[in-house]
């Protein structure tokens, strides 16, 4: 764990000048994470060359978690959420690299573990060149708030 600025413990600390997540009416819209624990980047590289796809969905799976965790940080509590609407999943990807889909899998899978049919959205996959810091996999979430 490590500290947001105010000396609240975070799980999702970011790693420039930007917040986790943030509010808007009845959105939230996340960074986008990768797969860190406390601060400190899990897997390093490129899907396809460095890591391979087993790897890479699990990393999906870590980052997507660290998005969630965003939103429950920021919340106090996952009881708000009415759904995540959009899931983008950012690959890193070698040259020749297809399988950008089967990645964005575990971050699905991961996302529908944590909330249940909550967790289940339109998604995009992407291949890059590069991530921040060498990641091989960024998520990021936007999620609807139960009404007030």
């Amino acid at each position: 764990m490590s500290e947001d600025g105010t000396g609240r413990p975070t799980a999702v600390p970011p790693q420039g000048d930007y917040v986790a997540a943030v509010r808007y009416g009845s959105l939230v819209a996340t960074a986008g994470m990768t797969p860190r624990r406390a601060g400190v980047l899990q897997v390093r590289g490129t899907v396809g060359a460095d890591v391979d796809l087993a790897a890479a969905r699990a990393a999906a799976e870590l980052a997507a978690r660290n998005a969630v965790t965003a939103v429950e940080e920021l919340l106090g509590g996952l009881d708000g959420v009415a759904g995540v609407l959009r899931m983008t999943v950012y690959v890193a990807a070698a040259p020749g690299f297809e399988q950008h889909s089967a990645v964005a899998d575990g971050a699905s899978a991961e996302v529908v573990g944590l909330l249940g049919p909550r967790g289940r959205a339109a998604r995009a996959a992407v291949g890059v060149a590069t991530l921040p810091s060498g990641a091989p996999v960024e998520v990021d979430l936007l999620v609807a708030l139960h009404p007030a």
